[in-house]
């Protein structure tokens, strides 16, 4: 006598199967959410959205616009002679500050930074012109780890080339 056996899934399996699905798909989405947030900007990556605005503006309007820090608010100003966009640092500490350095000394106080000869003489801000450039400027971040400087090229607006080695 032969059986006829026919295997299927039972309901208890079914579920099963449906909620081990839900409960790995939970962490998956989980822990994707996290990855694609918005992280953190460093202030460097602040003040290049903050340039990258400003020059846009300028270039839209026809008009100069001038970017400059708040060091009350921790912030960069946009400001295009009808209204400002203030950019703020996340997490910036009390002893965080930005100054901008003219590139090009004119004879004023100069010292040595970082193995750099640089104006010692703040901006108060810089200018971005309605024709895609700039005022020639450096940008010294200054954190509790210490300082760093920002190279502009004034004509594009964007962080400047380093030069290459010179050949042997």
């Amino acid at each position: 006598m032969k059986r006829n056996s026919q295997s299927a899934f039972t309901l208890l399996e079914i579920l099963l199967a449906i909620a081990l699905i839900a409960l790995i798909s939970t962490a998956l989405i989980a822990g994707s959410v996290s990855l694609l947030k918005d992280k953190p900007s460093s202030p460097d990556e602040v003040f290049w959205k903050a340039a990258s605005q400003a020059r846009r503006t300028a270039l839209k309007e026809g008009t100069e616009v001038m970017l400059s820090f708040d060091d009350e608010k921790k912030a960069f100003v946009v400001d295009d002679g009808g209204g400002q966009s203030t950019l703020p640092v996340p997490a910036a500490t009390k002893d965080f500050g930005v100054d901008f350095i003219a590139a090009q000394s004119n004879g004023g106080d100069m010292m040595l930074v970082g193995g750099s000869l640089v104006d010692s003489q703040p901006m108060s801000s810089v200018t971005f012109y309605g024709d895609g450039t700039c005022s020639p400027f450096r940008v010294q971040i200054r954190a509790t780890g210490g300082a760093h400087i920002l190279d502009i090229d004034p004509w594009t607006c964007a962080p400047m080339l380093k030069a290459l080695p010179a050949a042997p």
